[in-house]
């Protein structure tokens, strides 16, 4: 994939399993790409206090255990960036983005999608597998926002997020005004995916984001890229071992204009 993809997803949560996902989707969904950022290794309450990659603190999946989810306006803000420097480095604008995750991914993308700054930030679409609405009590959908699309997918036989919860998120979220919020349930799923909700996931990303050739990005010439931008082009590319002994800045600027113009 390379950097000429036209729309943009922001996916969370599990890195292996987005991988996996993704991957599958990518292969059938050429024009889109697929950013995968990190959660942050922290302590987690649920976790015996243990370890690991979280976007924010969970005390219990009970509505009033899932009141504070401490480190959550972080995260949110850091999806925000994510989103914002997409937006004014290629040109892509939100209605071409998607936010969509799986389980606290999937809670992170809907608390942070109906949330950001402005109507002109309004997403193409927020998709949630196997998640909830979390820190409900600090919930508000931006004015101008009310309409973005959500797809909730849950499963009727999740032991971890009940689908009452799924559902008790569809009310809340409705009531506080959105008007385009569809959950749809898999009688036989547990906290995991299957082959018939990746094809709604495959179905509701090309309606959302759909194949258009007359739109491009507009990608920051490479002259004008400082170092670090121009490192970050490389490592994304998978071409860093070529800029091995690299000391002026010319040198960079040439690698990433030639993996631009498709000569490498």
């Amino acid at each position: 994939m390379n950097e000429f993809l036209r729309k943009l997803i922001v996916n969370l949560d599990c890195i292996y399993t987005n991988w996996c996902i993704c991957q599958g989707l990518a292969s059938k969904l050429p024009h889109i790409k697929f950013i995968l950022p990190t959660a942050p290794t922290q302590p987690v309450t649920m976790n015996m206090g243990m370890a690991m990659p979280s976007w924010y603190d969970i005390v219990g999946l009970d509505e009033r255990s899932n009141e504070k989810c401490s480190g959550i306006q972080e995260s949110r803000a850091k999806l925000a960036s994510i989103l914002q420097t997409e937006h004014e480095s290629t040109g892509l604008p939100y209605h071409r983005m998607i936010l969509a995750g799986f389980s606290q991914g999937g809670a992170l993308s809907l608390f942070t999608g109906m949330q950001l700054p402005s109507p002109q930030h309004k997403l193409g679409g927020v998709l949630i597998m196997s998640g909830y609405l979390p820190c409900a009590a600090q919930f508000n959908i931006q004015n101008g926002l009310e309409t973005t699309p959500i797809l909730h997918l849950h499963g009727k036989m999740d032991p971890l997020v009940k689908h009452s919860m799924a559902e008790r998120s569809r009310e809340h979220v409705t009531v506080k005004g959105a008007s385009n919020y569809i959950l749809k349930s898999f009688a036989t799923l547990t906290h995991s995916v299957n082959m018939e909700e990746l094809k709604e996931v495959a179905n509701f990303l090309s309606e959302m984001l759909p194949h258009d050739p007359s739109f491009q990005v507009k990608l920051k010439e490479a002259k004008d890229m400082s170092i670090k931008e121009l490192k970050e082009v490389i490592k994304k590319a998978g071409i860093s071992h070529k800029a091995a002994g690299f000391m002026e800045k010319s040198e960079w600027v040439k690698l990433v204009e030639d993996y631009r113009n498709g000569k490498l």
